[in-house]
């Protein structure tokens, strides 16, 4: 089953809970007012994966402007920046977490481990182990960043997920709660 046919099951099923649930609680007793709603906070919502990076940054990342979106996926937008060795990628999903992409059979490893009390994770992507691929994932805004650094020769970068590890710890204090 796909990650996309994964995602409609439960949309479909979330969205029946939901209904089943508000005919279960009724109607607001007469007299009584409905509770306001809440704002929902806006969690990756204005994060711009395209303006985030500054350009030290950048620069020290090896990488350079201008970004070039990439929008692959409507649930997983991102911006990609060039340098000379290695392209780098910074993602966002307001739907998923580091947890949640850590089932599906979508790695050929995965290693979570905690920057500044926030779950993050590297992982390589299947099929790309010794390829100078790597990502890792930092929970963020109620979803999940991903940072991806990707060698153009599979030497050109000689650590791919100690690069990225490192540039998401440096950055981690600016993501959203």
């Amino acid at each position: 089953m796909t990650r996309r046919s994964r995602r409609l099951i439960t949309t479909a099923a979330c969205a029946g809970l939901l209904s089943l649930s508000g005919c279960a609680l009724g109607d607001t007793a007469p007299g009584q007012e409905s509770p306001a709603p809440q704002p929902k906070p806006a969690g990756l919502r204005d994060f711009d994966t395209c303006t985030f990076f500054s350009p030290d940054e950048l620069t020290a990342a090896g990488a350079n402007g201008p970004s070039e979106p990439v929008e692959d996926f409507t649930f997983e937008q991102g911006c990609e920046f060039e340098g000379e060795t290695m392209l780098l990628t910074l993602y966002k999903n307001q739907d998923e977490t580091v947890a949640s992409y850590e089932t599906g059979g979508h790695w050929d490893s995965y290693r979570k481990f905690d920057i500044n009390g926030r779950a993050a994770a590297t992982g390589v992507s299947a099929g790309s182990t010794g390829q100078g691929i790597c990502n890792t994932l930092v929970d963020a805004g109620g979803g999940v960043v991903i940072l991806s650094v990707t060698g153009f020769m599979k030497d050109d970068v000689p650590d791919p997920c100690g690069e990225a590890k490192k540039l998401a710890e440096q950055i981690e204090p600016r993501l959203p709660r």
